[in-house]
């Protein structure tokens, strides 16, 4: 039983003024002026801006070296020489994703992030050791973190045998959701991979979320066996393409057409909006009713140097990358990082209203769209009913 918390003097992003009362972890009441009981946990908003618990919807925290030395990255410049370089590096060195995975999982929860979707690198060397170091992490945050996993093959479904058996395996110990990778590009034969991928997803009866680099017009062709599949088993709502650079590379007259289907079967995308490689049509997939929701890939590892757990950072990168520059635009940005991003993961019970489970975070910003240009210190995160971050800084005991 968690204490009941009452947050006083909080603003909506609309400006009003109210009060949020938070009874066993969830939104018991909002509004102004609020009564409650004498014993109730009490913080001062002192007309803070108020805002959802963000929204990871994309990251790998089993590869991340977050507050470990700096790796020099020397590696080649294809996929695979990042692949195979990786896989030689987290051998050698014996990286441990149970220690990598607290600690960034930790950073995301400070800086206001309650829900994560992470996926773990399933290998024929290491077999499930990955996951089994995020499935410590999972359990470690389990009150305040709500983390799902994803099984992912770095190298393909059918590359390195004995992956399909080990990702049948991981879903077994408890992976939320199977991975794939460019079924065309890594693994050579588009049919078999991707049915090999929604065989493994069937009878477990897990979603899927599938990365696809393949540029333009294979991509596009990987794309529209995808979402064959989809329609014929009956996986509306149940799988994200993740990355799909080839929307962005596509003439309208080719690329419109997939949106629709996309739409139709509520096929989720999604993006890191990475300045180097095209990327989904933001204005596009809104316009076709296409989900759309953003994510950091990997943060400070040996495919790249970049990335911060911060998901005001990553909203600003979105709305950098896709020219908005309105307020309201800056809005779509954020909600790419919160209620759209939950909506394309399916995590349940999101947002600002009762019942929902209380994910709130608190910032000194007049408006949404200030809170993701200038990113300031959380001043309140509470994550599942109960604080786990003031001032910038995690409590004690998260």
């Amino acid at each position: 039983m968690k204490e009941p918390l009452l947050i006083a003097d909080a603003r909506l992003p609309d400006g009003t003024r109210v009060d949020v009362s938070i009874v066993n972890g969830r939104i018991d009441a909002i509004g102004p002026d609020l009564r409650v009981e004498n014993d109730v946990v009490r913080e001062n908003g002192n007309g803070a801006l108020l805002l959802p618990g963000f929204v990871e919807g994309h990251t790998h925290l089993d590869k991340t070296m977050w507050g470990m030395r700096w790796y020099r990255n020397e590696v080649g410049p294809k996929l695979t020489d990042r692949i195979e370089n990786e896989r030689r590096f987290r051998a050698q060195s014996g990286h441990d994703a149970a220690t990598a995975s607290l600690a960034l999982a930790r950073a995301f929860l400070q800086a206001g992030t309650t829900r994560l979707r992470t996926h773990v690198d399933i290998d024929t060397d290491a077999g499930l050791k990955h996951l089994e170091g995020v499935l410590k992490t999972r359990d470690t945050l389990r009150d305040v973190l709500d983390m799902q996993t994803v099984a992912f093959p770095q190298s393909g479904m059918l590359k390195r045998e004995g992956t399909v058996t080990l990702l049948d395996e991981a879903l077994r110990a408890g992976a939320d959701v199977l991975g794939a990778l460019d079924p065309a590009l890594i693994d050579g034969d588009p049919v078999a991979s991707l049915n090999a991928t929604f065989d493994l997803a069937t009878r477990h009866q897990k979603p899927i979320d599938i990365h696809l680099h393949e540029p333009a017009e294979i991509g596009a062709f990987t794309l529209k066996l995808l979402l064959d599949r989809v329609e014929a088993l009956g996986m509306q709502g149940r799988v994200v393409i993740s990355h799909a650079f080839c929307l962005g590379a596509l003439a309208p007259r080719e690329r419109d057409p997939l949106l629709d289907r996309l739409a139709l079967l509520n096929v989720a995308l999604l993006t890191t909006a990475p300045a180097s490689v095209s990327v989904p049509p933001l204005a596009a997939c809104i316009e076709k009713g296409v989900t759309l929701f953003g994510g950091n890939d990997g943060i400070r590892d040996t495919w790249n140097p970049f990335g911060s757990p911060d998901m005001l950072e990553r909203a600003m990168l979105i709305g950098m990358r896709y020219d908005l520059r309105r307020d309201d635009a800056l809005a779509i940005a954020f909600d790419c990082v919160s209620h759209t991003a939950a909506r394309g993961c399916g995590f349940a019970d999101y947002g600002l209203h009762v019942g929902a489970r209380a994910d709130l975070v608190l910032v000194d910003a007049e408006t949404v769209a200030h809170a993701v240009a200038a990113r300031p210190v959380r001043k309140l995160v509470v994550a599942n009913g109960r604080i786990v971050a003031r001032d910038g800084v995690l409590v004690e005991g998260v």
